[in-house]
């Protein structure tokens, strides 16, 4: 699909999604696609309802550092740029990140939150697993017992915590193993789940934000899960 059409076909997606709301989504839309291949400046880009960082109120443009946390409350989302990685963090969610570079270590302690990252290797602690990551996007919903982890494309490794010593490796091309990792002994630890709740068109705006576009790009349509 040319350019020009693929960008117009993920404008309707995201206008009929209004995943940020009438008065936050028309002006991250431009930013994104007008953007292309030029990365927007890190920081958060759109905030709607309550996010706070370190427990203080959020703002547009701050700069997510090492050690920071964000939280979401009820009906609340933001969008954030790391370096060479974008967040979408849903409403009811608990955030922080680590390590040297902010996004080096990520644990998602609760709720929501779909991610693309650039190269290199990347941990995400999750409360049922720790998962290695490298050059890939995921989405996860995180409870204390169950979490689900969908890896959109690339390579990771999962090692689930209720078996210690088990190394899981997944590579996929496209939403092609999406999973639940549990730690109730009366269940599963692992087993295979459905696409639910992301999109391409947010991947692909995600993408955008920091100059990129997904491998999916020129291959399908966009589905709106």
């Amino acid at each position: 699909m040319a350019a020009p059409a693929f960008r117009r076909k993920l404008l309707g997606f995201l206008v009929a999604a209004a995943a940020l709301g009438p008065a936050g989504i028309s002006g991250l839309i431009r930013e994104a696609l007008a953007a292309g291949a030029t990365p927007v400046a890190p920081g958060l880009h759109r905030l709607r309802g309550t996010v706070a960082v370190n427990g203080q109120p959020a703002r547009e443009g701050q700069l997510i550092r090492p050690g920071d946390t964000i939280v979401t409350g009820p009906g609340s989302e933001a969008i954030y740029v790391i370096g060479q990685d974008a967040f979408l963090q849903r409403e009811k969610s608990t955030v922080s990140f680590a390590g040297e570079a902010a996004a080096s270590v990520m644990r998602v302690i609760a709720g929501g939150l779909l991610s693309v990252f650039g190269k290199g290797e990347r941990k995400v602690v999750v409360p049922t697993a720790t998962i290695g990551i490298r050059g890939t996007a995921c989405y996860i919903e995180a409870t204390d017992r169950s979490v689900y982890f969908c890896l959109c494309y690339g390579t990771a490794e999962v090692a689930p915590k209720a078996e210690p010593g088990r190394l899981e490796r997944i590579v996929t091309e496209y939403h092609d193993r999406p999973m639940m990792i549990n730690d109730d002994p009366s269940l599963p630890t692992m087993w295979t789940a459905a696409v639910v709740n992301h999109s391409d068109a947010e991947l692909t705006l995600l993408e955008n934000l920091v100059g990129r576009w997904p491998p999916f790009y020129g291959k399908s349509g966009l589905i709106g899960y």
